[in-house]
């Protein structure tokens, strides 16, 4: 069966699920994988010489499991995720998967029918994850001393991806960044087909 797999990837707090979320309503036939269901138990995360937990990197989480998902859904999508509705046969199953470390993660390089990332600012970055929770809580130095040296290192890994990546302003507001993405895939609300096109 013929199905379509868009990838949202990005900093930290950059509107990856909110843009993956808003494309879900819109598209028919769709579903969302989301990587920050695959972490790893807080027991097996890494701890550096500083004392972080290491969360920001592919080993923290369990991509086999997510790759599994994946497949499954590939094998077929009718049946293994809830979607936002059952669609009809002339409809393309469309798959988002959206997270932080898709692009650098080899074996899905292959899958990707569009890419995008987002990127905002270090203080705007740094601003946004302050007002966020996370269990466990970020230390003090946390965002300085793992998350945002993480995703540069993470960032200077893809300068060798030879597919295309588009990259979004992750400080447009929801309605710009669904707009550029409806508009750059010519998404017609009503039609798959026009998506697809």
């Amino acid at each position: 069966m013929k199905t379509f797999i868009i990838g949202i990837s990005g900093v930290t707090n950059g509107g990856k699920t909110t843009l993956a979320k808003n494309l879900q309503k819109h598209l028919p036939n769709c579903c969302v994988i989301s990587q920050d269901d695959f972490f790893k138990p807080e027991s097996e995360i890494e701890i550096d010489e500083n004392g972080f937990l290491q969360y920001d990197v592919l080993e923290a989480l369990n991509m086999e499991k997510m790759m599994s998902t994946i497949s499954s859904w590939i094998e077929s999508p009718s049946h293994s995720l809830v979607s936002t509705d059952q669609g009809n046969a002339e409809e393309i199953p469309i798959l988002i998967i959206e997270g932080f470390l898709l692009f650098n993660y080899k074996p899905l390089d292959t899958i990707w029918n569009r890419s995008y990332f987002l990127t905002i600012p270090y203080e705007e970055c740094k601003k946004r994850r302050s007002t966020r929770v996370y269990k466990p809580p970020d230390p003090p130095g946390y965002f300085d001393g793992h998350v945002w040296p993480m995703y540069l290192k993470h960032r200077r890994e893809m300068e060798d991806i030879t597919w295309e990546i588009v990259y979004l302003d992750g400080t447009k507001s929801e309605e710009e960044l669904f707009s550029q993405v409806s508009a750059r895939n010519s998404i017609k609300m009503e039609s798959t087909k026009s998506f697809l096109g």
